[in-house]
């Protein structure tokens, strides 16, 4: 059985109006000291407005939807006694007058003096999914087969309509703002570790990243952990969707294992295609057309049952599979995180976006 863990960052927001509040070290304190999480379960991020919660490493989903709720209650709770509260959105809906401070660590500081209108635009929430690989050698065939799938991911997912007061258009805007940073987006193909250690190598060799955690793509290898992370979703406003995710890239990463082992043909997506499918994905969510791992646009409801497809025999394998099916169906149904934010903000305005935006996060 692979691992999984998750990783999921949230916004801290007014309650009334929505805007950012620059209060991580007092939420982090005080959710480091109640009984629901541990001090290292929860962490700031690049901005002081934004915070971090890491589930301990999981066997199975139940397990990961647990710990979800528990660090969900632990940084909601938190950020009530604080005068705020936590939102589960990709990207804040509203932004304030003035930028929100940087976590005043060397390395965001270091971020801050580099590239500072883009750190400004940080105000963006992702999740992370690690899953346990065996070895860095395998991890890279993983990172070669799951690549063209990442663009189905990113729309499932889709959670950040909104910036600066107005909708942009996009279902992930959160996947627009990212991928400004010089190593983001897909990952490339590899020949193999060697190659990806020459190739990451080279990026930290031209000065221009600082380390190999600024290696931004969607999928990579963990330095950290003995997993691959999938880093392409926005954070989820219900807990069990993260779940579903959670187990759909397990699945996908043990999919890919067994394919290798078997010595399975790869068909490598060009990375113009992966490029074009990753944009459509942020463009549209599940509202129109995506395109499949080898490039080819259908309804985004026949890729969905095409990667359920893909990924049976493995959802089988680890028990997921009624779970995992029964919330893609709801998911099809009832549309994206980002549909159902419009929704809220044509049917209550503003507060009833951010009641859907934070009372989902601190209690579902």
């Amino acid at each position: 059985m692979i691992t999984v863990g998750v990783e999921e960052e949230y916004l801290l927001v007014d309650p009334v109006t929505g805007a950012p509040m620059p209060v991580v070290e007092n939420v982090r304190r005080t959710a480091g000291i109640g009984p629901f999480a541990e001090v290292d379960e929860v962490q700031d991020e690049l901005l002081q407005a934004q915070i971090e919660v890491a589930t301990p490493v999981c066997w199975n989903l139940e397990e990961v939807g647990g710990h979800l709720l528990r660090l969900r209650h632990a940084v909601g709770s938190a950020a009530e006694a604080n005068g705020c509260r936590i939102a589960a959105t990709g990207a804040a809906p509203l932004r304030g007058a003035m930028p929100v401070p940087v976590t005043r660590t060397p390395r965001y500081l270091k971020m801050e003096g580099e590239a500072r209108q883009l750190v400004d635009e940080q105000l963006i929430c992702g999740m992370h999914v690690h899953a346990g690989i065996p070895d860095r050698e395998t991890g890279v065939a993983v990172l070669n087969r799951i690549r063209g799938w990442l663009p189905t991911l990113l729309a499932m997912s889709a959670n950040s309509p909104f910036w600066d007061g107005r909708d942009t258009g996009f279902a992930s805007w959160r996947t627009l703002v990212f991928g400004r940073w010089p190593v983001s987006g897909p990952p490339p193909h590899f020949e193999g570790l060697a190659d990806h250690e020459q190739r990451v190598e080279a990026l930290v060799a031209s000065g221009v990243i600082a380390d190999r955690g600024q290696v931004y793509w969607q999928a990579r290898l963990s330095d950290r952990y003995p997993t691959v992370e999938v880093r392409c979703a926005d954070v989820q406003i219900r807990a069990d969707d993260a779940v579903m995710f959670a187990g759909i890239v397990r699945a996908m990463v043990a999919t890919a294992i067994a394919e290798e082992k078997a010595g399975a043909r790869l068909s490598v997506m060009p990375p113009e295609l992966v490029q074009i499918a990753n944009w459509q994905a942020a463009r549209h969510g599940l509202n129109g057309t995506l395109l499949d791992p080898l490039g080819r646009p259908h309804s985004s409801g026949d890729v969905l049952y095409a990667l359920l497809d893909h990924i049976a025999p493995a959802l089988e394998e680890a028990g997921d599979l009624r779970v995992v099916s029964a919330l893609v169906h709801r998911l099809l149904r009832d549309g994206t995180a980002a549909d159902g934010q419009r929704r809220a903000l044509t049917e209550g305005g503003l507060p009833g976006l951010l009641d859907l935006l934070t009372g989902a996060a601190a209690s579902d």
